[in-house]
């Protein structure tokens, strides 16, 4: 799941990435263009039974990511803006930073 929370006075874009704990033994890492594509361990949150990342991206543009788990398992966001190529017989996840 992706939440996206804008800013009228801001030109950035408070993004949250969600992934079910049930898809994960131990570990989900979110890798992004925006992380120069360097696995990054998201938090397990009990009381949501999931995994988050939050960060602030700038507005009106788009990034490529995917979900990384156990270490080992590549997993879409099926909420995902959109879906790509990424040039290894898959597709990575789009998400925009467009205001409505």
């Amino acid at each position: 799941m992706i939440n996206k929370r804008f800013f009228k006075t801001k030109d950035e874009v408070e993004v949250t990435f969600e992934l079910e704990a049930s898809h994960a033994d131990s570990s989900v890492a979110l890798v992004a263009d925006f992380l120069d594509w360097q696995p990054t361990e998201m938090k397990k949150v009990a009381k949501s039974k999931s995994f988050k990342f939050k960060t602030r991206l700038p507005k009106d543009a788009q990034f490529e990511f995917r979900y990384l788990v156990d270490n080992q398992k590549w997993v879409n966001d099926p909420n995902a803006d959109q879906y790509i190529p990424n040039g290894y017989g898959e597709d990575n996840c789009l998400v925009k930073t467009y205001a409505n």
